[in-house]
């Protein structure tokens, strides 16, 4: 077990593998894309393997991977692979907007992957394509079939709930009503270059507080049929999040609420976030990270684990409500 410095067990990890994607999302990238890392830049599977062994060893058990998209990271299967076969691994998941899980769904289900979360931020076709710039709304609901299908539990939907877009949000907890699905609605936040880049105009105006959503989802659910909206106790839903959990009396699945800028959960986070370039960042909404990649890849244990434990020590207690990075969040891996 690692606790930092405000006595907090940090065993999660997330890593980004690549800052590639498939997508141009109004949130994470502006359209023309942004300048790619070049490959030799980029942290390979046997880098990765290297720093996850150390971290293990320092408590991390849960790791989830992300991206960019990581599914468009070459033999990504083989990377989980690697790393399911590392002592003190227990859980490992990754984030994905789900275009390409239908093709790679039986080799992550080989290599021990056990999760997914795949980002829907509308059920709406047309907000779909204006969201993404170049996605399919059909895409992503296979995906959440495959997902289920191949029995990655709980399969977890992200929805960032944005004021000026059409959502209908009532429409996500209809799909969980008779499939075990965990449908989680976070709060947008506004991450990237704070001198230009905001979602492509949203601002934190389009911000809607997660006590204003979950009243919002009771009213509807209730007049849809769903019955009550019940609070669920800590830990009824499988992760390592931050969620809190309902769930509506008449439906199989469950509706999280994530209030990072309302509400932020500073004081129970446990992770810490690796990018692809290897810079390890004890926090999301904070530019302060640390270069391993060179330690990494010159295998120096001694060093990579001196930076582990730095970032680990000098994670902050809070992000103190600061909003906008010099990264953006395809480059941190969410």
């Amino acid at each position: 077990m690692s606790n930092d410095q405000f006595g907090r067990n940090i065993d999660y990890l997330r890593i980004s593998v690549t800052d590639r994607c498939n997508y141009r999302c109004r949130y994470c990238m502006p359209e023309e894309g942004i300048k790619l890392l070049a490959h030799d830049k980029m942290l390979t599977f046997e880098d990765i393997e290297f720093f996850v062994k150390i971290a293990a060893e320092h408590g991390i058990k849960n790791i989830r991977l992300t991206g960019g998209e990581p599914l468009v990271r070459p033999k990504f299967p083989d990377l989980v692979a690697k790393i399911r076969a590392i002592d003190g691994i227990e859980d490992i998941s990754i984030t994905t907007n789900g275009a390409l899980l239908p093709k790679f769904a039986p080799a992550l289900k080989e290599a021990g992957l056990n999760r997914v979360n795949i980002s829907l931020d509308t059920l709406d076709e047309e907000t779909f394509h204006y969201i993404t710039r170049c996605g399919h709304l059909s895409e992503a609901l296979a995906s959440i079939d495959t997902a289920i299908e191949y029995g990655f539990t709980p399969v977890k939907i992200n929805t960032v709930v944005v004021r000026s877009l059409k959502q209908n949000l009532i429409d996500y907890a209809k799909l969980a009503v008779d499939r075990p699905l965990s449908i989680r609605f976070i709060e947008y936040m506004p991450v990237g270059d704070s001198a230009g880049f905001e979602g492509d105009g949203w601002t934190l105006d389009d911000t809607i507080p997660s006590a204003e959503l979950i009243e919002q989802i009771r009213k509807e659910g209730k007049e849809a049929g769903l019955g009550e909206l019940v609070a669920l106790e800590k830990g009824a839903v499988y992760g390592h999040g931050p969620a809190s959990y309902y769930k509506f009396e008449n439906s199989v699945g469950t509706i999280g609420f994530i209030n990072a800028l309302s509400n932020h959960f500073c004081s129970s986070c446990n992770r810490l976030r690796l990018t692809s370039e290897g810079a390890l960042r004890p926090c999301l909404f904070s530019d302060h990270e640390y270069d391993l990649r060179e330690a990494i890849r010159a295998r120096d244990v001694e060093k990579t684990t001196e930076g582990f434990m730095q970032a680990l020590k000098t994670k902050p207690q809070s992000h103190q409500d600061r909003v906008g990075t010099n990264r953006m969040m395809s480059q941190i891996g969410g």
